[in-house]
């Protein structure tokens, strides 16, 4: 019997398969019993993939809630990183953006975003009275100026609710039941129930008990629901959750030559440049919109008398504090360093677990320990330490300032002691030993050599916490909150204020004044500047610091 003949596409079995190859045998692919090729999925594909799944989701519900609150400029940031996700994840191509991309989104939505928005900001007249769109004031000034129409009728009122939103059932004079809410105008509902002349079933809404009424006396009460689609018909009030009444505005917007007319006075306010709607006696309205102003905020910020006075007072303190903040605690965190790193100490690894403990306390809560410490009538330190004496620690001037510094030496410390302490530890000990045989003594090994090669590690860190105590919001808020206040001042600040305390009372966040969001940023841009150029300035003597040793 001859021996079988083989193709071209058969091997023999027990042969290499392609043996003939420069590579070595390769193995065929697997085949499904379909005769399809099969494909080996590791685990982490499928943790990829469903990784991927959780991020278009959120992303998609972004995206969503973007267009239904139409803001575009999110919604399209938005859609551009969720694009941008899926390509770099699921392409072969992009392996280095896998690993930076997450970085690049948050550097993007939390720093980029928010410099080049308060930059924004800072040319417009953003703030009280300033804070929406033209046709937002329009609406705002027709709703603000209501008033109940004189001789209309009332109508029975149930207030009933639809998914947490409050609604009104009136019954007309017809018989019919209208529900509306604040977002949908009176319409119809039919086989609504009617008993004595108030609506008791309204088919999908839930009728309120009068119990559940009161809960949320101030939501009814405030809510007004148009009465049609046009804004002149006026809307529906109620004072009692029991009997609705027609208001109209006593203003009217005419479109056509875009003025605002008092009905009641017959005066015609014209808009003007500052945002505002304006008679020609100079009278405004009190709801405006946001405008660009310009430099405006800059040269108010430097020449009005009720910020520029305080800004310059502010700005040295803000110098002071930062300044003598780093000096003094990174000259108790070195000495402290030394005198631990010395090997003739006994237990100084007992001292140094000591030593860290106020790093280990946060800073805001740290703060509100020492201003109820030193309080001037109930505080520890007065009553206890210094036998019932009343001294103004927080309240005089210049006593408030030394408690920040004191305050501040006390939190940071630690932080210069740890990082002194691992400066000294890494010096080389050749070079020491060199400056010995030189014959050096102790200060001139300390000055000439051991202070220049510590400074050259912990030059960058001293400049980060300059940038950083020239922002210490935290400890100026919770200590001394800014107070005491200046007594020739129109506005909220103080003493122990710095300039990014002055910003946060400028913007009227708390409520203590008006708020001015686009003078905020402008002084926040200054700040930036500041702290920016001498940043870079320090980093430059730092590098010619470093050439030259």
């Amino acid at each position: 019997m001859s021996a079988p003949q083989l193709t071209p596409t058969d091997t023999a079995v027990g042969a290499p398969e392609d043996s003939g190859s420069p590579q070595g045998p390769r193995k065929r692919p697997r085949r499904d019993r379909d005769g399809s090729h099969a494909r080996n999925y590791s685990p982490g594909f499928f943790a990829k993939l469903a990784l991927m799944a959780v991020i278009d989701a959120l992303g998609v519900y972004v995206v969503w809630s973007a267009w239904t609150a139409e803001s575009y400029g999110i919604l399209a940031a938005s859609l551009a990183m969720l694009i941008a996700a899926n390509w770099v994840y699921f392409s072969k191509r992009a392996l280095p953006l896998k690993y930076i991309l997450p970085g690049l989104i948050f550097l993007l939505a939390y720093q980029i975003f928010v410099v080049a928005y308060t930059g924004y900001i800072a040319f417009t007249n953003y703030g009280t009275g300033h804070n929406s769109t033209k046709e937002q004031a329009i609406e705002a000034l027709l709703v603000q100026n209501e008033r109940r129409v004189e001789g209309s009728e009332s109508a029975p009122l149930t207030v009933v609710e639809d998914g947490g939103d409050l609604a009104f059932a009136i019954v007309t004079p017809d018989g019919d039941v209208q529900v509306g809410s604040a977002e949908r105008p009176l319409t119809v509902v039919e086989d609504a129930t009617v008993e004595a002349g108030r609506a008791t079933e309204v088919p999908g809404y839930t009728v309120l008990e009068r119990g559940q009424v009161l809960q949320r006396q101030e939501e009814v009460t405030n809510l007004r629901v148009p009465v049609s689609e046009d804004p002149e018909d006026g809307s529906i009030r109620t004072p009692d959750a029991m009997t609705g009444y027609v208001y109209t505005s006593t203003l009217a917007y005419d479109d056509a030559s875009d003025t605002m007319t008092d009905t009641t006075t017959g005066t015609v306010y014209s808009p003007n440049d500052d945002g505002q709607f304006e008679a020609a006696d100079g009278s405004t309205l009190t709801v405006g919109w946001r405008v660009g102003v310009g430099f405006d905020n800059f040269v108010t910020a430097f020449s009005d008398g009720r910020y520029a006075q305080p800004f310059l007072k502010i700005l040295v303190w803000t110098f002071v504090f930062a300044i003598g903040s780093v000096a003094t605690t990174f000259l108790l965190g070195l000495f402290l360093a030394i005198t631990f790193n010395d090997a003739r100490m006994r237990g100084r690894k007992i001292y140094r677990v000591l030593m860290i403990l106020p790093y280990a306390i946060p800073g805001f809560l740290a703060a509100l320990l020492w201003s109820g410490l030193l309080n001037t009538r109930f505080g520890f330190v007065n009553e206890v330490l210094l036998g019932g004496a009343e001294i103004p620690w927080l309240t005089d001037p210049f006593l408030a300032k030394l408690a920040v510094l004191f305050v501040n030496l006390w939190l940071g410390f630690p932080y210069m002691f740890l990082i002194t302490t691992g400066a000294l530890q890494s010096l080389p000990s050749d070079v020491m030993e060199a400056a010995k045989i030189d014959g050096a003594g102790r200060w001139r090994t300390w000055r000439s050599v051991t202070l220049p090669l510590l400074l050259i590690s912990t030059a960058p860190l001293l400049i980060s916490s300059f940038a950083f105590n020239f922002n210490n919001f935290t400890l100026i808020y919770m200590l001394t909150g800014g107070g005491p206040r200046f007594g020739d001042a129109s506005v909220p600040l103080g003493h122990t204020d710095i300039l990014i305390s002055m910003v946060y009372q400028i913007s009227g966040v708390d409520g203590s004044a008006p708020k001015n969001f686009g003078l905020a940023s402008a002084l926040s841009i200054v700040i930036f500047v500041i702290v920016g150029t001498i940043s870079a300035l320090a980093f430059r003597s730092t590098r010619k610091f470093e050439e030259i040793n």
